[in-house]
């Protein structure tokens, strides 16, 4: 178990529809940490504006760093956050440290469990009941399917050697075939959750 003095933010990353917010809720189950899937910020502010616009940027940005700021000050023993990463960008990564930074500053673990699929099976996924439940931006299937496949075909969602440098704080598992409570045991047991 881990020391619960000291938080704990986790983030899930990996493609579209491969299964981070359903992984995450499983570990958030198992840990007793708390779910702050994106679109948990998303949802609310496209109500409001476009997806690429500056207001909605701005605002998602400033709501997710002050939710990380007040969970690393507080009790919480973890939080588990869910991410699309384009590992060619380097304004992502910047951007992961920002919602990291508080954790660290308070000597916090920072954990990044990856998760790659076959595209074939995450656009099974992408029709989830429980994905379109919490997306409701998902729910125009041709739209988000063919924005997944774009995506995959623009950006470099799965690292490479990008966490050479800290392995301990890394796990890349490929759950095209794994039920959602195996990857969180695995996780789990990697990181000594």
């Amino acid at each position: 178990m881990s020391d619960t003095t000291t938080p704990v933010l986790l983030f899930v990353i990996g493609p579209a529809a491969v299964g981070k917010m359903t992984v995450g809720g499983a570990i958030a189950e198992r840990t007793g940490y708390k779910l702050f899937h994106n679109h948990m910020t998303i949802e609310p502010l496209l109500r409001l504006f476009p997806y690429e616009s500056p207001h909605f940027r701005r605002l998602n940005h400033a709501f997710r760093e002050q939710i990380f700021a007040e969970a690393a000050a507080s009790d919480l023993p973890g939080l588990v956050f869910t991410l699309v990463w384009d590992f060619d960008d380097p304004a992502d990564a910047e951007l992961v440290e920002r919602y990291a930074a508080p954790f660290r500053e308070r000597g916090g673990r920072v954990l990044f469990l990856e998760l790659a699929a076959d595209q074939a099976v995450r656009l099974e996924r992408n029709a989830g009941q429980s994905r379109l439940a919490e997306k409701p931006s998902k729910r125009d299937l041709e739209w988000s399917n063919g924005n997944l496949v774009g995506m995959d075909a623009e950006y470099r969602l799965n690292s490479v050697d990008d966490f050479a440098h800290a392995p301990e704080s890394h796990l890349f598992i490929d759950n095209t075939r794994l039920a959602p409570e195996e990857v969180a045991e695995r996780a789990a047991a990697y990181f000594g959750l």
